[in-house]
């Protein structure tokens, strides 16, 4: 292809992304969360755009849309990404990765071309798990790490269950490890996913875009803290505050991360009673812990328990956990970042290349197939949030660079 032909390519790609953010966003932001109906308006609008380009559209067994183009040969291409969202999410989380995929694609099909393998895309299911907690329930169906007992107890925040919102689909969850099976007998070679940074360090280095060469792997789980609720009038040393505990272990949980160089994070807080004039007698907190390190994460997430243990021995409570997800760190396929790199200098002049924070479903490919990501910068580091964005000059460098990679990857033996 023309340096001009990736680019033109790469302002059709923006295209569809503005467009899916028109009838899925408003001014509070994206509302794609997974199983709800904003999501299967976003699932039924890939499907209809890949039709009309002449691709094979099907559905696995986790409710994951899939979208073929035949190829000279049966040996296969996979990119993937998500098009679901956290609530009051960004235009391009997720859905920069599916709508690359739809660009590449739009290259073959009624254009009467073929590519050299055969090219699939993926919009997986629930990559976030925004509703009921647990991420990559699409991918994960597929690499055969869904924990079955797990996914039945998952509940969203109105205690409705997974089972149940899964009757809307007329899904039934003990078919989901069918999925494997259903990926299986598509013969794919590699896994590609295109994905914004959702971090400042790109935009901070000056740089568009970068080859990913592994992801971080994560520790998430829930504390609770049970003391007893009484007056607020109560002398503070006489308390049994369960939020106290839960404010100290939080703070413990930064120092943790700053003296490790990871990540730990609280994003959920719920006291009980929830009333100003009653110190609670209970406090849940989500805590989400990250490193590229093995040896690393497996510290973090040891500290946090004892520091843990200590906030609820100086607050006079008592302290539980419930883990909800783990994953190692993952390092992706060296052949594939090697050509990956060769992509983002071929149209940047620099093979920039970096590891990724934030969990994505390429983390479950690469646990057997190989694969590989690429980071278009964010605007101040934000996402998962309405203001979300990357310049449409920095996304045009990573979605041509992204092109390069899949026609890179087409035309490799291997």
């Amino acid at each position: 292809m023309s340096e001009s032909t990736w680019k033109e390519s790469a302002k059709g790609v923006i295209k569809d992304l503005r467009e899916l953010a028109s009838f899925t966003s408003d001014a509070d932001g994206a509302h794609r969360v997974a199983w709800t109906p904003t999501w299967d308006k976003a699932q039924d609008w890939f499907k209809e755009k890949m039709k009309a380009e002449g691709a094979e559209i099907s559905v696995d067994a986790a409710n994951s849309v899939w979208a073929k183009i035949q190829g000279e040969t049966d040996d296969a291409i996979l990119i993937g990404s998500h098009l679901d969202c956290v609530p009051n999410g960004g235009w391009l989380d997720g859905a920069l990765g599916v709508t690359g995929g739809m660009g590449a694609i739009k290259r073959y099909g009624k254009n009467g071309k073929k590519p050299k393998k055969t090219l699939y895309v993926v919009s997986w299911a629930d990559e976030e798990g925004a509703r009921f907690g647990r991420s990559c329930i699409g991918s994960s169906s597929v690499s055969g790490a869904l924990d079955m007992e797990e996914a039945i107890k998952l509940k969203d925040n109105d205690g409705i269950s997974f089972l149940e919102a899964l009757k809307r689909y007329n899904l039934k969850i003990e078919d989901f490890p069918k999925a494997r099976d259903q990926f299986m007998a598509k013969n794919i070679k590699s896994y590609l996913e295109l994905h914004i940074e959702q971090a400042p360090v790109l935009e901070s280095q000056g740089k568009s875009v970068a080859c990913v060469y592994g992801i971080t792997g994560c520790e998430r789980q829930y504390i609770t803290f049970t003391g007893q609720p009484a007056h607020s009038g109560a002398p503070i040393p006489m308390r049994h505050d369960a939020f106290l505990a839960a404010a100290q272990a939080s703070l413990a949980f930064r120092e943790i991360g700053l003296k490790y160089n990871a990540y730990c994070t609280v994003g959920k807080v719920k006291v009980t009673p929830d009333i100003v004039t009653i110190f609670p007698g209970e406090c849940t907190i989500s805590l989400d812990q990250r490193s590229i390190d093995p040896d690393v994460l497996k510290k973090i997430y040891e500290e946090a328990h004892d520091a843990c243990i200590k906030a609820a021995a100086d607050n006079k409570v008592e302290v539980v956990f419930k883990p909800v997800w783990s994953i190692p760190p993952t390092i992706f396929d060296k052949r594939l970042a090697e050509l990956c790199k060769e992509a983002v200098k071929e149209e940047t002049g620099e093979g920039t290349s970096m590891f990724s924070g934030p969990l994505h479903d390429a983390a479950e490919m690469a646990k057997f197939l190989p694969s590989i990501m690429m980071f278009a910068m964010s605007s101040k580091g934000l996402s998962h949030c309405k203001e979300e964005n990357t310049p449409d000059k920095d996304l045009e460098l990573a979605i041509a660079a992204f092109l390069r990679l899949v026609e890179k990857v087409s035309m490799n033996k291997s």
